[in-house]
């Protein structure tokens, strides 16, 4: 007999060769119809797998995020079986889950598959999932699995073979279908009921831009026709808030091929917010204790090698710089933290000075893949609002708290109330991704784990996602369409300080090494913008628009009155200008609606006379009639509201 553990800390005896679906058949058929995978000490498997030793158990089901996950990964392979029975000799690269559905990358020969043919494709797989064939681990040794590959004339999956060990491999088999995959899978097809294919593209084989390009082909399967609907409907809304396109109807920002791809320009309007959002975190972070710094935006190659930066990056960075003089090599910056640490060591510290706080808005260089440029999400510069604590070991904890409370404080500001922390630690089978001693990557994800226990944080734990020089924790938040977001960061780090030779002078007068505490509650302006944009549709917080009033004048007649009520508005520190065009004022409400200005001040005759304001707001409609002073009192309070920490 084993001994198997249930979330609710409950324990049940079983025979050896128990499967998370004959557990929860033992519970009852309503929860065993509904399981798609169990997962056993922490690792996803399929519901059918056999476990034989004792072993604490979770029941997936489509609630639990591994659970949508082994879903849509089966349902790729559903979509593979449908386009090798629609399209004979097509081969096959990769088809994972990923956050929203899967893709599959398909080499379609000569043959260029389109958006048109995802109706028969659709078909097709409903067809093969009314089958209800069982998905089905196979161990296979790699000479066969060699042989087979080989046989079919897949050279994609024959590569993909070259890096994995014998012993280790396995297929999956659904009716006429056969993959190498590591699983894990749903038992069966059959759960598979509503299917959408969703986009088309190309990709590089195994991300390499000199490697053939082959189509991705994305979707996402539900188990329910009218969780499909739904899900359509996000979609749709989600097309109307896209950054991409909300930021070209707003004025905000704009792209070049001259100036580079994924190297944003800032339009007037686009400035403003970044200022404001800049400026809202500098006061945030004087308050806190925070010294602001600049640095250049190149720096000496032997900066990022001390960093060890250039090791783990350096292929994929900016090829270097090469001056004038021989060998005199610089990059293009592509983090922050090497110089802040330069910054430390420009002067003897005590320990009486610690923490010593560095902030900096700084500009950082990546190359990213043409093929992963995506808006203002994922480009080539960014700015990131970057700081870096200095302290003593005794304070880490402390420190960190801090930061949390910090990064909480944006969060409530811009509306991202939906939020989970990540804990991402070292992954102990693979040490040679880290750098550092082990005792003190420990004492740095202890640290993370009592801080994150401490504020009552809802947390998950990631093995495998540390940074390379230590442990952090993530804030992966929800925005109103339910997407997740990667938002914040705060990071601990013992090696940086050990690679620079950082000191400080201790109570004891002797040397000693400051733990450095990385963090950035935005994580980068362009990607935090992008994000906002999405989750308030374009309609930001009324301190933060860049445009908050707009004054619309009835007639000519009335311009000299308009710019009066402007300049009065701008004097008071608001933002905006008069629409003195010679259109109706019915065109310019919705020329202002459409352009998300939150305030519209219609002005006329009567205004004019009573030397007052009519008050419109964006998506409310008419307010009254006010004084400029009234008007700015009132402006003031939902600013300090929405403000309030």
């Amino acid at each position: 007999m084993i001994k198997i553990t249930l979330p609710d800390g409950s324990v049940r005896d079983y025979e050896a060769g128990v499967s998370g679906m004959d557990v929860a058949m033992s519970i009852s058929e309503g929860l065993a119809r509904n399981v798609l995978a169990a997962k056993v000490n922490g690792e996803v498997w399929d519901a059918n797998r056999p476990i034989q030793t004792d072993a604490a158990v979770q029941l997936l089901t489509w609630n639990d995020d591994e659970g949508k996950g082994t879903f849509w990964h089966s349902s790729a392979h559903l979509l593979a079986e449908a386009l090798e029975a629609l399209y004979p000799g097509v081969k096959l690269g990769i088809g994972p889950n990923i956050e929203n559905g899967f893709y599959y990358d398909v080499d379609f020969g000569d043959h260029h598959f389109s958006a048109e043919e995802f109706d028969k494709v659709e078909k097709k797989m409903v067809e093969l999932a009314k089958q209800k064939n069982a998905y089905q681990r196979k161990d296979i040794s790699k000479a066969d699995a060699i042989s087979y590959f080989e046989e079919k004339g897949d050279e994609y999956k024959l590569e993909l073979l070259e890096d994995l060990e014998d012993g280790n491999i396995t297929f999956y088999e659904q009716g006429n279908f056969t993959d190498l995959c590591r699983g894990p899978h749903i038992p069966t097809t059959g759960a598979i009921k509503a299917v959408k294919l969703l986009n088309v593209a190309g990709a590089y084989w195994r991300g390499d831009e000199k490697r053939k390009m082959l189509t991705r082909i994305y979707g996402v399967t539900f188990p329910k026709a009218k969780e499909l609907k739904e899900h359509l409907e996000r979609l749709e809304e989600a097309k109307k808030r896209d950054h991409r396109k909300l930021g070209k109807a707003l004025e905000l920002f704009t792209f070049s091929e001259r100036v580079g791809l994924g190297l944003p320009l800032w339009l007037p309007k686009g400035a403003i917010l970044r200022e404001r959002l800049e400026s809202f975190l500098r006061q945030v972070q004087t308050k806190a204790g925070y010294s602001p710094v600049v640095t250049p935006h190149i720096g000496h190659k032997a900066l990022y090698e001390c960093s060890g930066h250039y090791e783990k990056y350096g292929e994929d960075s900016f090829q270097p710089i090469n001056t004038p003089a021989e060998g005199e090599e610089f990059l293009l910056k592509p983090m922050n933290c090497p110089h802040h640490c330069e910054i430390y060591a420009s002067k003897p510290r005590s320990y009486k000075e610690l923490p010593v706080r560095f902030a900096e808005f700084g500009t950082v260089y990546r190359y990213e893949q043409h093929g992963e440029l995506h808006g203002l999400t994922r480009v080539r510069g960014f700015t990131q609002d970057d700081a870096h604590i200095f302290c003593r070991p005794d304070q880490v904890k402390d420190e960190f708290l801090k930061v949390i409370d910090l990064v909480l404080y944006v969060f409530k500001v811009f509306g991202f109330d939906d939020y989970t922390a990540q804990i991402s630690l070292r992954d102990p089978e693979n040490p040679s991704k880290y750098i550092g001693k082990t005792e003190d990557w420990e004492r740095a994800e202890a640290a993370i784990i009592e801080a994150s226990a401490e504020k009552g944080l809802k947390t998950v734990t990631e093995t495998g996602e540390a940074a390379f020089y230590g442990p952090k924790l993530d804030f992966m938040v929800r925005d109103a369409l339910g997407r997740s977001w990667q938002l914040g960061t705060i990071q601990v780090d013992y090696q940086l300080p050990q690679r620079f030779e950082l000191e400080y002078v201790g109570s004891d007068s002797q040397k000693h090494r400051p733990v450095m505490i990385h963090r950035a509650p935005f994580g980068s302006l362009e990607r935090f913008i992008a994000i906002l944009i999405e989750h308030c549709g374009g309609e930001f917080p009324l301190w933060l628009s860049p445009e908050q009033f707009a004054v619309l004048s009835v007639s000519d007649k009335y311009n000299d009155y308009a710019e009066e009520v402007a300049n009065a508005l701008q004097a008071e520190g608001l933002r905006g200008e008069v629409d003195n065009r010679d259109e109706r004022i019915g065109r310019k409400i919705r020329d202002a609606e459409v352009k998300k200005v939150p305030f519209m001040f219609v002005v006329g005759e009567k205004e004019a006379a009573e030397g007052k304001i009519s008050v419109r707001r964006h998506g409310e409609g008419d307010l009254g009639s006010f004084s400029v002073e009234e008007f700015v009192a009132k402006f003031n309070a939902i600013v300090a509201e929405q403000l309030e920490a």
